[in-house]
């Protein structure tokens, strides 16, 4: 069966060695359609980001780049501007027909921090080849404000696949015409089409930008921290904002989109022609996201946008992203939004759940 797997297979996997941790996988580590990671013991801060590359192990590349290390047993700040190597307390070994992918949590990507994950022989992030044994390390790098981290907590994910089960364009038609995917007219090329929302209903208020010059934000003090101390109100009053470069901005798209519970969905870059920027770090959408059988009405996606080279006007409606859906291996047993914690279940423009 192809698709991508379901917390049961997870659970599956689990019992069956395919992947093991220390300590022991939660069950609150299970989501819908992926495992959440967690930080092991030490950072090593190292010069520059690297890949191992073939025949090469993370360990032995970190002692070419490292430049100290440090002990998160009872939490420290990872410094705005470092790179950082973590090694992780799970590890896979993955049978012959199942790859993984892994992407950032939410909340992490909405603080602007890198997080990619990395593996011995490895030639690119956040993708692990079938038959893969061994070790899973994250990568780390605060690029707007610096961040209290302990062993355990959770910055990124890994999925599963078995095959592949994307969705053409007409099949992403057809599901749309038997189950709306978006609120509106759906832009399919390629997956479904995200534009950006800069003509909001009410107000003027659309999005917010990251100070340069802030304090430590600890990821475990949820709806902590005022907003007000860490970002810039964006306002349009004529549905456009110029992105400056090097900035960071939290915006949201005009689409209120779902995923059927026999579906995912990765959100992809648009193509950077288009321009001088990138949307998002984190890119999974779980099954049940913003869809009525998990109490949902459509939620919004939140885009995480860093500007480039050069100041970019964007504008009311501009396609910045993709939504691609993939088939599930199976129904998973819980949805997002239902019968677990989720933060952004029916969300609009929202922040970061540290901040209030």
């Amino acid at each position: 069966m192809t698709g991508v797997l379901p917390d049961s297979a997870i659970r599956r996997m689990l019992e069956d060695g395919v992947l093991a941790a220390d300590p022991a996988v939660t069950d609150a580590q299970v989501q819908p359609a992926s495992l959440d990671l967690r930080l092991g013991t030490v950072a090593y801060r190292v010069r520059a980001s690297f890949l191992a590359g073939r025949g090469r192990t993370v360990a032995g590349r970190i002692a070419e780049f490292e430049m100290h290390r440090v002990d998160l047993t009872e939490g420290a700040v990872l410094e705005k501007g470092c790179v950082y190597l973590i090694p992780l307390a799970e590890r896979l070994a993955l049978p012959p027909g199942v790859t993984a992918v892994a992407n950032a949590k939410s909340s992490t990507g909405r603080l602007d921090l890198l997080t990619r994950t990395i593996t011995d022989g490895g030639t690119e992030f956040d993708r692990i080849a079938e038959g893969y044994h061994g070790p899973l390390y994250a990568e780390v790098c605060p690029r707007s404000f610096s961040v209290l981290v302990r062993a355990g907590q959770r910055l990124n994910q890994i999925r599963f696949r078995s095959g592949q089960a994307l969705l053409s364009d007409a099949e992403l038609a057809a599901l749309h015409a038997q189950d709306p995917l978006v609120d509106g007219t759906p832009l399919i090329s390629e997956g479904l089409g995200f534009s950006v929302d800069l003509k909001p209903t009410t107000g003027t208020l659309v999005g917010y930008r990251a100070k340069p010059h802030t304090g430590v934000v600890d990821l475990d003090r949820i709806g902590h921290y005022p907003a007000r101390d860490f970002w810039e109100e964006v306002h349009a009053e004529d549905g456009r904002v110029i992105l400056d470069p090097g900035a960071f901005y939290i915006l949201v798209s005009r689409e209120a989109v779902t995923i059927p519970p026999d579906y995912a969905a990765e959100m992809a870059p648009y193509l950077a022609m288009v321009g001088e920027f990138r949307v998002h770090y984190a890119g999974f959408f779980d099954p049940g996201f913003g869809h009525a059988s998990a109490g949902g009405k459509g939620s919004r996606g939140v885009l995480e946008v860093r500007c480039h080279e050069a100041p970019f006007v964007l504008e009311h409606g501009q396609v910045v992203g993709r939504l691609v859906y993939e088939r599930m291996q199976a129904r998973p047993d819980r949805l997002y939004g239902a019968g677990i914690a989720s933060n952004y279940q029916g969300q609009g423009l929202k922040l970061a759940k540290q901040f209030r």
